[in-house]
């Protein structure tokens, strides 16, 4: 709700205090107005605003937009700062930007312009607030690295938070990289299992022909080489969980084994004749479609039934842009301390850089690459040459845009949004998050440009929207 932020503005002149609280204030806001930067700091002592709008330049200090912007930051990291001024220099820009100013803005300025840096400002902060509560509202049950504020990831938070603590079988699908993984920490660590053992096994990284004996142990005597009794996995999770992660590449004739002891809730050594009971709670992992694996051979239809009593879908990072900046600055933060790197973040160059990268290998590729960055960085800012991407350059990518000649700036801009939303492939939130503009704006350009979206994305939207109300 609009009306429950709060904006300081900053400025000695009343015509823009006044102008923007009235324009603030229509739009649900609630403003207040300090015209130096002392009364700010009092204002600020009182309680801390969700947005600060200054003037560089207040009549009580010539650097008072910046000293008020460094002390934000310094009190309220997560509050954004838009600096505002009439007399810019380049200089200033950049000492403004590399103390964590949000956007920089001369004067005069449009009443939507402004509109629309608040929008993106408090969408901002909204995201960052909510993925720092949910951070904390999980730190113990193992939720804290899975990083995201997006509608997918607050499905996901929401779906591990309601199964949990049963024993439902449950399968996680998402491509390499986006942290299936880590989902299946936080489900056994908020489960009744959770003082057991949570055992893993990569099914893909297991020769088939000892795949079942891992899983279920062996006796002496099973085959050449067991020259003494070994339990198996099975058996070692016990009253705990048991994870199969890329369980697509379980060997098929291993399937119906398998399928067995879920039915039967029973297991027996390679080479035994004695069972012993299965008791564990069996979490599921894989980057292949089930279906297709099924329709490919790859997979039974009965033990996918089996293992997917409940399926999480993980979407890649490519489909959920607005937690992009969230998990950047969350790998920045982690790896600047880790590495004790005296950095003060991203210029703004390197963060076009970082969304207008595809991220194949997902959060992982994205950790990997924050982590480099902040080794090598040779300024105090992370520059986009901090981010090769594999040497790849950005004129190379296909994320670059062509823009044919002799266009106008309109059939420019048609242009690109329409390249964008292929590259989105259709997702709007994404393309707005790539383009840096507010969603409802982008909505209103696609009308007016009358620019056609794939059937399946907008069938896509729609589903992902009525999910949402579902859960809300």
């Amino acid at each position: 709700m609009k009306s429950d932020n709060k904006i300081l503005v900053v400025d000695d002149e009343p015509s823009i205090t006044d102008g923007l609280r009235l324009l603030l204030g229509a739009e649900g806001y609630k403003v207040e107005i300090a015209s130096s930067f002392g009364a700010a700091r009092a204002t600020l002592e009182r309680h801390t605003p969700d947005l600060v709008i200054t003037d560089l330049q207040l009549p009580d200090d010539r650097q008072g937009g910046l000293s008020l912007l460094r002390l934000v930051k310094e009190r309220a990291p997560d509050t954004e700062v838009i600096v505002i001024t009439g007399h810019a220099t380049v200089s200033e820009a950049v000492e403004a930007t590399k103390s964590g100013a949000f956007y920089f803005v001369e004067k005069p300025f449009e009443p939507d312009q402004i509109l629309l840096l608040v929008e993106k400002a408090m969408e901002r902060q909204r995201l960052v607030s909510e993925s720092e509560s949910l951070r904390k509202h999980f730190q113990k049950q193992e939720f804290s690295n899975i990083i995201g504020g997006s509608k997918a990831m607050q499905m996901i938070y929401e779906t591990i938070s309601s199964v949990a603590k049963s024993d439902a079988n449950i399968l996680i699908i998402g491509e390499s990289g986006t942290g299936k993984e880590l989902i299946a920490n936080a489900i056994h660590f908020n489960s009744l299992r959770a003082a057991n053992e949570l055992v893993k096994v990569n099914c893909s990284a297991l020769p088939k022909e000892l795949i079942e004996a891992e899983l279920f142990g062996y006796v002496k005597g099973a085959f050449t080489g067991a020259i003494q009794n070994r339990s198996g996995l099975v058996a070692q999770a016990k009253g705990g969980s048991l994870m199969l992660d890329e369980v697509g590449e379980m060997p098929i004739e291993l399937q119906p084994k398998l399928l067995r002891v879920l039915e039967e809730r029973r297991f027996r050594p390679v080479g035994s004749t004695e069972t012993f009971e299965a008791d564990f709670r069996l979490i599921c992992a894989t980057n292949r479609e089930p279906r297709e694996a099924i329709k490919e051979g790859l997979m039974r239809e009965d033990l996918f039934y089996r293992i997917s009593t409940i399926t999480i879908n993980v979407p890649p990072l490519r489909e959920r842009a607005e937690d992009l900046q969230l998990l950047t600055d969350f790998f920045f933060q982690k790896f600047k301390e880790k590495y004790n790197r005296p950095l003060q973040g991203f210029t703004q160059s390197a963060y076009h850089r970082v969304f207008a990268h595809r991220w194949p290998g997902n959060v992982r590729e994205l950790q990997n690459a924050i982590e480099r960055a902040v080794l090598l960085a040779k300024s105090s800012r992370i520059e986009p040459e901090d981010l090769p991407f594999g040497q790849q350059s950005l004129e190379d990518s296909p994320q670059a845009f062509y823009i044919p000649p002799d266009m106008t700036l309109e059939e420019i801009e048609r242009v690109v949004i329409e390249q964008t939303l292929k590259r989105t492939q259709g997702n709007k939130q994404a393309a707005a998050q790539m383009l840096g503009i507010y969603r409802p704006r982008l909505y209103s350009k696609i009308r007016k440009y009358r620019i056609q979206v794939p059937r399946e994305s907008r069938k896509r939207e729609k589903k992902a929207d009525e999910n949402s109300d579902h859960h809300s």
